[in-house]
């Protein structure tokens, strides 16, 4: 049993080793270069947390129920760690039970979407439309009565902005 747990350890440590501003995406072929914010490895280590840069930048994932943000229910504006495009909206989130954030739609124009197969696998991979920045991923199981999407986003890819009205 041990090392059976050592051994998925291993593969997702491995599987975990990208650099989420290279991918191309399926609605667009977007590069770290052709980003509205583009920075060097150097730079993004400088302005991010370690958590965020490990999310964002190496296409990492947190911990299930880890983010301070998967309880919020006040309005308020999710947006990018990085960069700080608004991304989503607290009307539009719900509580999925996965353990991460999850909305059923993002605010237009805030997220580009890419593939990715580190799990041997093919899953809709969510970025950042403005600096390329992992976010996590897009699922068909999200609520039935609005668009039956769940966008499975890391907590520590965004900060939260309440409203202030």
């Amino acid at each position: 049993m041990k090392n059976l747990i050592f051994a998925l350890l291993a593969i997702v440590t491995v599987s975990c080793n990208s650099s989420a501003q290279k991918k191309e995406t399926k609605a667009n072929t977007q590069t770290a270069e052709s980003y509205k914010v583009s920075k060097t490895d150097a730079e993004w280590k400088e302005i991010l947390t370690p958590a965020e840069y490990h999310i964002l930048r190496e296409a990492g994932t947190e911990r299930p129920f880890s983010s301070e943000l998967n309880d919020i229910k006040k309005p308020g504006t999710f947006v990018c760690a990085a960069c700080g495009t608004k991304l989503y909206e607290t009307k539009y989130k719900f509580d999925s039970g996965t353990g991460w954030p999850s909305f059923d739609r993002a605010i237009e124009g805030g997220i580009a979407m890419g593939s990715d197969s580190k799990l041997g696998y093919t899953r809709d991979e969510i970025h950042c439309a403005t600096c390329g920045g992992h976010l996590g991923h897009l699922f068909n199981d999200g609520p039935s009565e609005t668009t039956g999407k769940r966008h499975c986003i890391n907590g520590d890819a965004m900060n939260f902005i309440p409203d202030t009205k």
